[in-house]
């Protein structure tokens, strides 16, 4: 029997050139560069944004992670980043995204559903006919000070299964992964792809043997799926 396709994987919070460099030879599909937040790890100002997604290599998708609301805020920050991918941390108005994605074409856009209860399938199915993709993570957004991400917390992997089954989109997985539980990750939710962030640092930093176990479990886990 033929093995299952190992999970594409994002590497989320970087911070530089070389911690860009560092996830794409380690094979990470694409990159996650976090602009201004309320809260949370790896925020860099919009220049070195530019500047990495600038030298990522085609292939290689860069996300630009942005807490913005407004439609015609966010095509402005996109144009400035010139990242291939808009990552959606926080609630868009729904019409919202048909101008988004009339201003920028070719450009992809992937809400993040901040899984905190069952009600996350009603609203996941409720974007998915107007994103290219969903991103489940472990945030709060109802916190006075919201949480968007980065919070190194996992959440209940069997609403993720859920989602993934009853969305027409792609499903990216995130939310305290690491080497330790990303196989039963993979196993239970079977999603197009992995999103981490502190899972494969130390002390903020990018760490190779981190990384490098991280990657060895999903492969190993794509065996068995």
């Amino acid at each position: 029997m033929p093995l299952s396709p190992a999970p594409r994987f994002k590497i989320c919070c970087i911070q530089s050139h070389a911690e860009a460099q560092q996830a794409i030879n380690a094979g990470a599909a694409a990159l996650g560069l976090v602009s201004q937040m309320p809260s949370g790890p790896g925020v860099i100002d919009e220049a070195q944004i530019a500047a990495i997604a600038r030298h990522t290599p085609p292939g290689v998708a860069t996300f630009l992670l942005t807490s913005l609301q407004d439609w015609q805020a966010i095509a402005a920050q996109q144009r400035r980043c010139q990242c291939t991918t808009i990552q959606l941390v926080d609630t868009l108005p729904p019409e919202h995204y048909a101008p988004l994605r009339r201003t920028l074409p070719g450009i992809r856009i992937v809400q993040v559903i901040h899984v905190q209860d069952a009600h996350a399938l009603a609203e996941a199915q409720q974007i998915a006919p107007l994103v290219d993709a969903l991103l489940l993570d472990s945030g709060n957004p109802t916190l006075p000070v919201k949480q968007l991400g980065g919070t190194g917390r996992t959440h209940d992997w069997a609403i993720s299964r859920q989602i993934r089954e009853r969305v027409p989109v792609p499903v990216f997985l995130a939310g305290g992964l690491r080497a330790e539980n990303v196989a039963a990750a993979i196993t239970q939710v079977q999603p197009f792809a992995l999103d981490v962030c502190s899972g494969v640092r130390t002390d903020g930093i990018l760490d190779p043997t981190k990384l490098a176990a991280f990657v060895a479990q999903i492969r190993a886990a794509a065996a068995v799926v």
